[in-house]
């Protein structure tokens, strides 16, 4: 089975691997150990294109956003953050322009998305994690909202960190740039669960989602993008009446449908 593995293979170079298993996990695995796994404008630009790659493999049912080495990711890269000191405002509107994209494309991944975090996850890391549909991390992970601590501010990931964190305690962190842990991280709804080992935590997850309607799962994650924030009105019920009624003449829900009636397993299940 081919994922466009040569699209993928030229954008694994320097900054991280993607590998997608028989089950359909695609993995995206940060390389760059060596500097905390910092992100720079090339990781940025390979992402945007990796996830784009990923996004329309119909093999694809699950991502995971992974790091090598004691760190996720500390944030942007301290020879980039040199770079564009010396940019103007135009210039630095377009290298900004780019993150956020990175972050709207990954809070919008169409399938389920899941973050592995260990040791340090800093500024627009908590970005990266914000934006995927579940986050774990170990017990000692660290977090911190460091921009004005250098006198900038986290702009581009804040409806993300807003969104996972809740206001309160995003006014509280993004303005003191101190760091919280994984406990704090967990109580505040920025990680779902901690654990030890990573792999052994993702695993059930990742069973329930391969076991799930792929299409279903891609109408929910379209369906809680829209309504979040918005007002139960008329024209929201009649948007969610009308999405269900959709599903429920589809293929794929007839066939869960069926196998449920039938009491046997859906023709997507990985069991």
């Amino acid at each position: 089975m081919t994922h466009n593995s040569d699209q993928l293979n030229i954008i694994n170079a320097q900054h991280f691997h993607t590998a997608i298993d028989v089950r359909g996990i695609a993995t995206i695995t940060l390389t760059r150990p060596n500097v905390r796994n910092a992100f720079n404008v090339d990781t940025v630009n390979h992402l945007l294109t990796t996830l784009a790659v990923l996004k329309h493999d119909p093999a694809v049912r699950i991502l995971l956003l992974r790091a090598q080495g004691e760190h996720f990711c500390a944030g942007a890269d301290i020879n980039w953050m040199k770079d564009v000191v010396r940019l103007g405002y135009q210039e630095n509107l377009a290298d900004a322009g780019k993150l956020a994209k990175l972050m709207d494309h990954l809070n919008q991944f169409p399938k389920p998305t899941i973050v592995l975090v260990q040791g340090a996850c800093f500024g627009g890391a908590i970005g990266l994690v914000a934006c995927c549909d579940i986050a774990l991390a170990t017990a000692t992970a660290k977090f911190c909202l460091s921009e004005v601590k250098i006198g900038l501010i986290p702009a581009v990931i804040s409806p993300y960190v807003v969104a996972a964190m809740g206001v309160r305690q995003a006014r509280r962190y993004c303005l003191t740039g101190e760091s919280f842990n994984s406990e704090q991280a967990l109580e505040y709804g920025l990680i779902h669960q901690l654990g030890d080992d990573l792999d052994k935590l993702a695993a059930p997850f990742t069973d329930t989602l391969l076991n799930n309607s792929p299409a279903a799962m891609q109408a929910v994650k379209s369906l809680l993008h829209d309504i979040s924030n918005h007002a139960i009105n008329d024209t929201l019920i009649a948007d969610t009446s009308q999405r269900i009624a959709a599903i429920r003449v589809s293929n794929e829900a007839q066939e869960g449908l069926d196998a449920f009636l039938n009491k046997r397993k859906p023709d997507w299940s990985k069991e």
